[in-house]
């Protein structure tokens, strides 16, 4: 059923985690960048619309200067972010020049999905550089934002542009293979759930776990996520970013992943 999604659709919306994007050490996970550009190349050549919500800006900006890393100062992280965003902007930048595609920044907070005419001009922003052969990077502008006007994570930023773009499908690449109705860090006998066609009735099957299990949002905003988008009819995939080719296997039906069904 995903692969057959996935061929049919134009539009996609690729949500990358900071645990995806990032080593051990918090530099820059090159080898994986590479190879996220190819199967976005690939995707491109099927004449596919490709945006991506990136992660990464401040854990970028920790490794590039090496210290303020344990400063928990909201203008240390404001800086941070500054910094992060020229280092992960240029991962991209290089990643995807390999493959002859250009690449465009849109910095977001959430008052941008509140006001309508913001909105309206995100939008037209994004529809013009896809349209011009663009792919642009989302992040949210943490070198601005306080709590007052955060979104929260990128699992929510990512739905919000989703539904923005009027994407046709939401890809979640997290550290995990998809939903479990349990902790599999927790419980080794775990099931992953493959398809959720109601999310209220998943919620009331499952067990969240200690640790909200993954991720720095964890599996509630992931599935908040899913909420958001299949609100407007459109499908959500939470697959493994961490295994090779992941959007390739998703494309011909050999990765195992949660599809969450409108």
């Amino acid at each position: 059923m995903i692969s057959d999604i996935i061929k049919r659709i134009k539009k996609i919306v690729i949500k990358i985690g900071s645990n995806t994007l990032s080593n051990e050490d918090g530099t820059i996970n090159k080898e994986f960048l590479n190879k996220l550009t190819f199967q976005v190349s690939k995707l491109r050549e099927m004449d596919k619309q490709v945006i991506i919500v990136s992660s990464g800006a401040i854990i970028s900006g920790v490794c590039s200067i090496g210290k303020w890393s344990r400063k928990e100062d909201i203008h240390y992280k404001q800086a941070l972010s500054s910094i992060g965003q020229v280092e992960l902007m240029n991962a991209y930048l290089n990643a995807f020049s390999k493959y002859d595609l250009r690449i465009g920044q849109v910095l977001l907070t959430r008052e941008d999905f509140l006001d309508d005419y913001r909105t309206l001009n995100i939008r037209n922003t994004l529809f013009t550089l896809v349209d011009e052969g663009i792919i642009p990077i989302v992040n949210e502008n943490d070198t601005i934002c306080v709590e007052e006007i955060k979104i929260g994570d990128n699992d929510t930023l990512s739905a919000l542009t989703t539904n923005l773009f009027s994407a046709d499908l939401l890809v979640l690449l997290s550290d995990i293979d998809g939903v479990y109705d349990k902790s599999p860090k927790e419980y080794n006998d775990a099931v992953m759930i493959e398809t959720v066609t109601n999310i209220d009735e998943l919620l009331n099957n499952i067990t969240i776990g200690k640790e909200n299990y993954f991720g720095t949002g964890g599996i509630a905003t992931k599935i908040e996520a899913a909420k958001k988008v299949n609100k407007y009819g459109i499908p959500m995939i939470l697959a493994n970013g961490k295994k090779e080719n992941i959007l390739i296997d998703l494309l011909e039906g050999k990765a195992k992943s949660t599809l969450f069904l409108p």
